[in-house]
């Protein structure tokens, strides 16, 4: 019976224990420049011992930024600032991958190249849905722009280009951000995409941005250091699909003949993606339905406390299990799940933005 304790490999990287740290925005790159300095060296390394780290999501260009003081990998600045971060982990002992990250609708004009419109699939506005300006004032979500269909291979061309510099930067492998109503899952679910071209429509359709990005990943990594997350019936940033469970088998199906390292999967039972402490009883278990559709490593997260992560991974309905927001106030999270030490609560407040309160003053057990 396998426990979180254990190692595992994922495709073609090794991990310690089966304890993931899940990518959680913090806001606190580098200004100007969006650029990883050395406290976000010492925040990841504090958090080493998880068995992967996955790190925040992070824009592959200008294009894809949606909120202020998230980091990038699209300029050599950035790459050398990601170099601190991956250095200090590696000497800790620690694995680390990229969360690729493209926000599509879920953007402000003041983040765009020349104050444009932010793109996505269809002009469709994402209600009840905010982000924030360049200047840090919430604001609600515009009608984005639809992209055009000779735009789409520049923009696999920009995770392509942003996975080479996350290897450049020293990282162990990236993720490919499908989730959360981002880009790429904007794509993927109907409520968002009424395309009539051939990324419209169909569930293939639908789907084939997501897969052409992941090919175009792998050609830089290979297969074995590349996982992908997915947010099946999750509802963050105004997201649904008329049948969620057609289109997340196909696109799980295809990933796994693609023999890709890992997919990280989001419970819909914790759908506010960080905002609010969002827990949704009457809805399905996605690790359940969704096992069977992937043949490699299969990560869940969502929720999870120390007794009911136990359980899922001794029960095979997942392989490992991702913690976000307790991995905030507990940089040895892994260590305290796993001898069953009392956890910190975490202070929502100092979430988002500041310097080290919150974020690199938590202490270890």
């Amino acid at each position: 019976m396998p426990q979180l304790s254990d190692a595992l490999k994922i495709g073609d990287i090794d991990i310690k224990n089966r304890i993931i740290m899940a990518p959680l925005t913090r806001m606190r790159s580098q200004q100007p420049g969006n650029i990883p300095y050395a406290l976000n060296a010492e925040y990841y390394a504090q958090r080493a011992g998880a068995g992967l780290i996955i790190s925040e999501a992070t824009q592959i260009s200008q294009q894809g930024q949606g909120y202020p003081g998230t980091p990038g990998i699209h300029s050599a600045e950035q790459v050398a600032g990601w170099k601190l971060v991956t250095d200090a982990v590696h000497k800790k002992g620690g694995k680390i991958v990229l969360q690729l990250w493209h926000v599509g609708r879920i953007s402000h004009p003041s983040h765009q190249p020349g104050g444009g419109a932010p793109v996505a699939p269809s002009a469709i506005i994402a209600k009840n849905s905010s982000t924030f300006t360049a200047d840090w004032k919430e604001t609600p979500i515009l009608e984005p722009r639809a992209l055009e269909t000779a735009e789409l291979p520049g923009i696999v061309n920009d995770y392509k280009n942003a996975a080479q510099n996350a290897k450049d930067a020293g990282f162990d492998g990236v993720e490919v951000h499908g989730a959360n109503g981002y880009l790429l899952d904007e794509f993927l679910q109907d409520g968002s995409n009424k395309r009539s071209d051939n990324y419209g429509g169909s569930v293939e359709n639908r789907a084939r941005l997501l897969l052409e990005v992941v090919d175009a990943v792998v050609s830089v990594w290979g297969k074995g250091r590349v996982g992908v997350r997915l947010s099946p019936y999750g509802t963050f940033n105004d997201m649904h699909d008329s049948d969620p469970k057609a289109l997340f088998s196909y696109v799980l199906e295809q990933l796994s003949a693609r023999g890709i390292a890992y997919v990280h999967v989001i419970e819909p039972r914790s759908s506010g993606a960080g905002r609010a402490d969002v827990k949704v009883d009457e809805v399905p278990s996605t690790s359940e339905l969704f096992r069977s559709s992937f043949k490699g490593t299969f990560i869940s997260a969502g929720g999870y406390e120390a007794e009911n992560a136990k359980k899922v991974v001794a029960k095979g309905h997942a392989d490992a299990i991702a913690f976000g927001r307790y991995y905030i106030s507990n940089p040895d999270l892994a260590q305290r799940v796993i001898e069953g030490k009392a956890l910190t609560p975490y202070n929502r407040a100092t979430f988002y933005g500041g310097t080290e309160v919150g974020y690199t003053d938590y202490p270890f057990a």
